[in-house]
């Protein structure tokens, strides 16, 4: 079995050497909650796979003994029958996808995959902040997944459930809102954040079924990670959801239903990408690219925080040095691809200013997985401080 290269993802196996994934898998443990932003993610792309699994529900003693097994006491976590442990819902995707058969949700086509690389990576941490904004600032949102998370998570703890909740809003407002950036200043971009990757969605879903085509790609899952569990599930960006993009609505539901056994359907043209893209690319290259070239740049410097202005609004944020390790694997996508292949790409992404902000901050080194081993790794901490901010050494991404 192959681990992921940084530069050039993980190499498939033959299609008649990939291990039958039933045989193989069987007994594979999922560990992670039912309203977990990265969990639902990476279960979508399981039941798509048809991958055999058990999903055992998170609590606070599993938190302890995933981080003792993975490094990080974050969801979703993965035991193979085998008994190694895996972490890192996008290098679990790419690792699996790689070897095991059907059709895979990562485009071969080196610009799909470098492109569709690119997008979900922007939906991934460029929605994050968003999607834990909705669910903790709102009081009908965080009383609802505070209970949730009381009584579900944290079932194993000696505590009135009255007690248990008012800890969990607390400290997930102190957490993911004040420490994060979240103030009434900023409020307003990160509520359009979420409106505008709606609408460019909602386009998208109103012209064919999936990102690229008939079926899934990594795209997809990209985005499902926090349109599905937060955005879809928790009370008012639901219903933001449902009043401006009723396309998303239904995509959600299309996505949780996918089975590759049944949708082996066509990509678009191999070297390119809809035109719908563009939208969602422009973005990247305004905000999200500059945001993690920021975080790049004080971590560089030794910085525990940075500052970053985007459309008029400035944040001020903890570095993080996860997100150091996903602009260092742009990067090292991005030379990885042969200069044809660039040339096709840097074609689609003109006017975008992608190229120039993913190339700007040169000589990364986030160490975050120097030997190349995830998602089979243990990365220890992922703030600039190794200490990181109080309780946030763990990141269950609830």
């Amino acid at each position: 079995m192959k681990n992921i290269n940084q530069e050039t993802g993980p190499e498939p196996m033959p299609e008649d050497e990939k291990p039958d994934a039933p045989a193989m898998l069987a007994g594979l443990k999922l560990y992670g909650l039912d309203l977990s932003y990265f969990t639902g993610k990476f279960e979508a792309f399981v039941r798509y796979k048809n991958i055999p699994h058990q999903r055992i529900e998170f609590s606070l003693t599993l938190m302890r003994e995933i981080a003792r097994r993975t490094g990080l006491a974050q969801m979703p976590a993965v035991e193979l029958p085998d008994g190694r442990w895996m972490s890192d819902s996008t290098p679990m995707i790419e690792w699996l996808d790689a070897n095991t058969n059907g059709p895979r949700v990562i485009p071969a086509d080196p610009v799909q995959q470098f492109l569709s690389l690119l997008v979900e990576d922007y939906a991934d941490e460029w929605l994050w902040r968003p999607a834990l904004h909705y669910r903790w600032s709102y009081k009908p949102d965080a009383r609802l997944m505070g209970h949730r998370i009381a009584s579900e998570m944290l079932r194993d703890v000696r505590a009135p459930l009255w007690l248990r909740r008012f800890f969990v809003i607390r400290r997930q407002q102190r957490v993911y809102l004040r420490h994060d950036g979240v103030t009434p200043a900023t409020i307003p971009h990160i509520e359009s954040t979420y409106r505008r990757n709606l609408a460019f969605l909602d386009t998208i879903f109103a012209a064919r079924p999936f990102m690229l085509g008939d079926r899934p790609t990594l795209a997809d899952f990209g985005f499902f990670a926090s349109m599905f569990r937060h955005f879809g599930l928790d009370p008012t960006p639901a219903r933001i959801m449902r009043d401006e993009a009723p396309h998303v609505y239904e995509w959600l539901g299309r996505m949780w239903n996918a089975k590759a056994s049944k949708l082996n359907g066509a990509l678009v043209d191999e070297g390119t990408v809809p035109a719908d893209w563009q939208p969602i690319l422009t973005d990247i290259g305004a905000s999200y690219l500059p945001y993690l070239n920021a975080n790049a740049r004080a971590y560089q410097k030794g910085d525990t925080h940075y500052r970053f202005e985007t459309e008029g609004t400035t944040y001020h944020l903890p570095v993080h040095r996860y997100r150091v390790w996903c602009l260092e694997r742009l990067q090292g996508r991005w030379r990885a691809l042969a200069p044809d292949m660039q040339a096709r790409v840097s074609a689609i992404l003109a006017g975008t200013n992608c190229i120039e902000t993913l190339t700007t901050v040169a000589n990364l080194k986030s160490g975050f997985d120097p030997d190349h081993l995830s998602p089979f790794f243990k990365p220890g901490h992922i703030w600039s401080d190794k200490n990181g901010p109080k309780e946030t050494h763990h990141d269950p991404h609830l």
